[in-house]
């Protein structure tokens, strides 16, 4: 089968369409033909090796795997013998953490963070939602509490995981104004968003009015900056953050919200989403009652993973950048 490996760290440029031999099924796999997948900031991350403090887990010197990818939509075409769940045939979308889906095949546990794809969706659109939906629900409902009639107020609304949280908060009874770049307000407002604030006319920051709860992805505006604009029990939940250096780069952020959050009210919490069966069939149902639906910037074919992740890196994509296998 094809594959996009890579042996080095570096720009897009160190990555390549090979062959990498067929996937081994065994007794408790399923094997997919992976029809689309999509790309998340972490692929460049791990592209590039940085920060380092990822290296331990990626590889110190070179990638330990030299694969990338991890969402992803296909067919079964093949189960162990003492796999139940799936069979061939089966329409699947899932997170497949470490197993490479910029590829034509990938073999995995039967109890890997996989489910139904929604017959309503395309593959597209089934591999544009596992990682940055999960991220946005899991921000709002296990970090950020939210409640029906609460405020949200969403930084970075008009991204991967910015369009999913625009649209759960309102599908969880939210009241959601979101921040984004002029050309995303009117995509923004069609996401379920009352208010949308363009943020090169005005800083959000410097609002009077108050929120139950600031998701912000962007990370482009001080947390303590962000943490003035929530009621006395409300609550920032950081999902995103610029690169700042090469040593902790996003993480530098999460070190600043733990500092803030014992200071006390209101809370200021940072983390990374759990990939979960459950988590993820929840989404499905929502996206089978039509509440939530992906929003697609692009898609490229399996060969130009590079071009696609170049583009992410530029931090201007409306939504999901997506891959066709």
């Amino acid at each position: 089968m094809k594959a996009i490996r890579y042996d080095r760290y570096g720009p897009p440029d160190v990555l390549r369409l090979e062959d990498a031999g067929d996937p081994v099924v065994g007794e408790e796999d399923v094997l997919i033909r992976v029809m689309a997948a999509s790309v998340n900031p972490l692929d460049w991350h791990f592209m590039r090796g940085i920060p380092y403090i990822m290296r331990p887990q990626a590889g110190l010197r070179r990638p330990r795997d030299g694969v990338l990818g991890a969402d992803l939509a296909g067919r079964v075409a093949e189960v162990g013998k003492r796999v139940t769940a799936f069979a061939p045939g089966d329409e699947v979308f899932g997170y497949l953490a470490g197993r490479g889906t910029f590829a034509e095949y990938v073999s995995v546990r039967e109890d890997a963070v996989l489910a139904p794809k929604p017959a309503n969706q395309t593959f597209e659109q089934a591999a544009s939602v596992p990682l940055a939906a999960l991220t946005a629900w899991q921000a709002l409902r296990d970090h950020g509490h939210i409640q029906p009639g609460h405020k949200v107020l969403v930084n970075g609304a008009a991204g991967g995981v910015g369009t999913f949280a625009v649209q759960l908060a309102r599908a969880l009874g939210g009241e959601v104004t979101g921040v984004c770049g002029p050309r995303n307000t009117e995509l923004v407002a069609s996401l379920g968003a009352s208010h949308v604030i363009d943020y090169t006319r005005e800083d959000f920051t410097r609002r009077e009015q108050r929120y139950d709860l600031l998701v912000d992805i962007a990370g482009n505006r001080p947390l303590a900056a962000g943490r003035r604009l929530l009621t006395a029990q409300g609550i920032l939940v950081g999902v995103g953050a610029p690169d700042k250096g090469r040593v902790l780069g996003p993480m530098t952020r999460a070190v600043k919200a733990l500092l803030l959050s014992r200071a006390g009210s209101p809370r200021v919490t940072f983390f990374l989403a759990k990939p979960n069966r459950d988590d993820l069939a929840e989404l499905r149902d929502l996206l089978l009652a039509g509440r939530i639906s992906p929003v697609i910037d692009r898609t490229y074919p399996l060969h130009q993973v590079p071009e696609a992740i170049a583009y992410l890196e530029q931090g201007h994509a409306r939504g999901k950048v997506v891959i066709t296998v």
